[in-house]
């Protein structure tokens, strides 16, 4: 049985009250956002645009994407960041690491792409084929590895790659497919027309055995990079998180400042792409941070 929403944000709120530092100071706000082209990095220089005309110095760190930036914040390089939801799960759960959230913000789409004319017709077919899995450092690699891991393989021969190496090493035939992880659809990936998705939904169950609900079923409409029919696949949200101990009051005006300019982020074109509150505080074990709990209450009544 679900937790009514205002005592939910009540209990999140007092899960990290003993946890704030209150060392921010009227400093910079260092947010660490992701790779060259990449959503990430978009979304984060619109964000610290919005944070700078309402008075926030801002510095935007260009990173690898989901698990740099929760090292960032863990060993306080950076103050707040972008995760995929499974990156900052794991980083909660498991690594233990002091991060906590603001907003879940919109989902991400799982992409397996091949050559339109490729033999791979479902992930099975990968099998001692090369595969890259994402940019070191990114959420789309540690997803990519457990879709693997789901689909049973483990013979592919894995590399590391960037979305625009990824495109590049596909079309060169230095590998038979590549992950990517994003919105719909994917700047890089719409002007391509000589590539396929790969159907992955046969995954999802799986992956919410070994890794709970983080996981859910999405589809590419109709259309999307060429296909005449929905493509079924893996979606996984994205996060803005912060540093755990980052200051309730600035954590709330981060989160305030966020919804505020929601309209002008252009988020991608997906759930919860619109920044819905209601979809906002499903994190997960992330931890609303108290300050974005905060706000939310300030929002609820």
């Amino acid at each position: 049985m679900s937790l009514p929403r205002r005592s939910f944000l009540a209990l999140a709120g007092l899960a990290l009250a003993g946890c704030v530092a209150g060392e921010w100071e009227g400093g910079r706000i260092r947010l660490a956002t992701g790779s060259a082209g990449g959503p990430y990095e978009q979304l984060g220089d619109r964000f610290a645009a919005e944070l700078r005309r309402v008075g926030f110095d801002v510095g935007v760190l260009k990173t690898a994407a989901s698990v740099e930036n929760l090292a960032m914040l863990s060993d306080g390089r950076a103050d707040a960041a972008f995760a995929l939801a499974d990156s900052a799960d794991h980083a909660v759960r498991v690594r233990r690491q002091p991060v906590a959230a603001l907003a879940r913000m919109y989902m991400n789409y799982v992409h397996l792409v091949v050559r339109a004319g490729s033999a791979v017709m479902a992930p099975r077919d990968l099998a001692g084929r090369s595969v890259s899995l994402g940019a070191e450092g990114s959420g789309t690699a540690v997803t990519a590895e457990r879709v693997l891991r789901a689909a049973g393989l483990t013979g592919t021969r894995p590399v590391k790659l960037g979305l625009d190496e990824s495109i590049k090493a596909l079309h060169d035939g230095r590998v038979d497919a590549f992950f990517w992880s994003g919105g719909v659809p994917t700047p890089a990936l719409a002007v391509l027309d000589d590539v396929r998705l790969l159907a992955l939904d046969t995954m999802v169950p799986i992956l919410r055995r070994a890794h709970g609900p983080l996981y859910e079923h999405a589809a590419f409409p109709a259309g999307v990079y060429g296909s005449a029919e929905p493509v079924a696949t893996v979606g996984t949200p994205s996060y803005l998180v912060c540093r755990r101990d980052l200051d309730v009051e600035l954590a709330r005006e981060l989160t305030a400042t966020l919804f505020a300019s929601r309209d002008r982020l252009q988020a991608p074109d997906a759930p919860g792409g619109r920044l819905d509150r209601r979809y906002a505080i499903g994190t997960g074990a992330v931890p609303l941070h108290p300050g974005a709990a905060r706000y939310y209450r300030s929002v609820y009544g």
